[in-house]
């Protein structure tokens, strides 16, 4: 399975000390551990910042990082080994395995953490963290600092100043590095697979479980352990609730089938959507509706490239929807004065896409000193135009209502332009077809 090598957190770790103040400190705990019910826990994922600093998978760890430090800069708190634990919950790297197998400098027993921690925070003029975020964490932090002020009187230096970590831990995630894009190219193979499989799939009689089911062994068979997100499966009107999980309604036939789902590959995402008829052929209503969403999504990708804005490609979905709209009679008036009013927004109520990486709506700033920022290299987003007609919307004709449609791919900065991660999956109107009919043929 394609991983980040070694090397590479280092670097990370190297280039956040060097945006740090001299004689600072950094300090990031890892994700807890969540209960699902009783006894019974989530399936652990760590902190996204955690992860993208060290690679180290467990939970109850806590990383230091001390710029000009004798002994070393990078120290990793984490449990210790334990034979009779490792025999209930799995192996842990404990000590030794932190220094040779994850890079860390030194490396204690998290249950030493308050007697060890205060006395490398002692004397140090800034402590950067990640305030807010994990508030039991931030608790500890507290009354480490309220140790050392305690010892003020004898001579002990507690620090000057906290400064949030998120800004330059946050700015470097924005960038991904080619071992990041080759994750995600895989991750995102992955997921095209599983949409395809979905397609094949999917017939009148089935429930949208049925589809759900058909991604996740993708997932899985691929080397992905968790989806990214929760897989959203909707069929007819279900396809206008944005946000939809239910996933438990009958496919019949007729409708459209959403899917949004993509899985998580050393906990960097992926997230496609694709909208298909379950019969295997488009009504020409959901044809005339889909192929408005399809220019829309090809409009916003003539935008992305080095030098555009982030909000150039939203703006050209905007004003594709909103032409095709008055085309079809679903809004009327004149295409500037709608998109100055946002008429679209009765249709089309999301932006276009967001950042993604570590996170599916990934870290990172959409506005630099009030301005839409501008696109570079290495910046990974999603493209995601849609047209959803409420069920409810009585200003529209019968024959509109309930036809929801999104269309999504994955997409990375390049120096000319981008490049598309996802498109494995088709998306043309003939190609789909083709597809979904020879899926049925091969049932017969």
């Amino acid at each position: 399975m394609v991983q980040i090598p070694k090397s590479e957190y280092a670097r990370r770790r190297k280039a956040l000390m060097a945006q740090m103040v001299p004689n600072s400190i950094a300090i990031l705990p890892a994700a807890a551990v969540t209960v699902r019910n009783r006894d019974v826990e989530h399936a652990y994922r760590q902190d996204s910042d955690f992860q993208y600093l060290s690679g180290f998978g467990e939970p109850e760890a806590v990383i230091a990082l001390i710029p000009g430090r004798e002994h070393g800069a990078y120290v990793l708190f984490c449990r210790e080994r334990d034979p009779l634990r490792e025999l209930w919950d799995g192996l842990r790297a404990g000590q030794e395995g932190a220094i040779r197998d994850y890079g860390a400098d030194d490396a204690f027993p998290i249950a030493d953490i308050d007697d060890i921690l205060p006395g490398l925070i002692e004397g140090r003029d800034r402590v950067y963290t990640v305030m807010g975020t994990h508030p039991e964490f931030d608790r500890r932090l507290m009354e480490w600092v309220n140790q050392i002020r305690a010892k003020a009187g004898l001579g002990a230096q507690p620090p000057k100043e906290f400064v949030a970590l998120d800004h330059l831990l946050h700015d470097m995630r924005l960038y991904k590095s080619a071992a990041e894009v080759k994750v995600m190219r895989e991750a995102a193979a992955i997921s095209a697979r599983a949409h395809l499989r979905a397609m094949q799939a999917a017939r009148p009689g089935l429930h949208e479980y049925s589809l759900e089911a058909e991604l996740d062994y993708e997932f899985r068979r691929g080397g992905a352990r968790l989806a990214a997100y929760g897989s959203i499966v909707a069929a007819g009107r279900n396809g206008c609730i944005l946000h939809y999980q239910e996933n438990n309604a009958p496919l019949r036939d007729g409708d459209l089938v959403l899917i949004d789902a993509g899985c998580e590959l050393d906990c960097y995402a992926s997230d496609i959507t694709r909208t298909f008829p379950v019969s295997g052929v488009f009504s020409a209503e959901q044809r005339a509706i889909y192929e408005i969403v399809l220019q829309a999504q090809e409009a916003a990708f003539a935008q992305i490239a080095p030098g555009k804005h982030w909000n150039q490609a939203h703006e050209a979905t905007v004003r594709v929807i909103t032409d095709g709209l008055v085309r079809l009679g679903l809004l009327q008036g004149e295409v500037d004065e709608l998109i100055a009013q946002e008429a679209h927004r009765a249709f089309y109520m999301h932006r276009a896409g967001h950042w993604l990486g570590l996170d599916v709506h990934d870290v990172g700033e959409y506005k630099v000193g009030g301005e839409w920022r501008v696109l570079e290299p290495g910046m990974a987003l999603t493209v995601e135009p849609g047209i959803y007609i409420s069920p409810q919307n009585e200003q529209v004709a019968k024959k509109w209502r309930g036809i929801g449609v999104r269309i999504e791919d994955d997409v990375v900065v390049t120096r000319h332009g981008c490049e598309v991660l996802t498109g494995a999956v088709p998306k043309a109107i003939d190609e789909i077809e083709a597809l979904m009919a020879a899926a049925r043929g091969a049932r017969a």
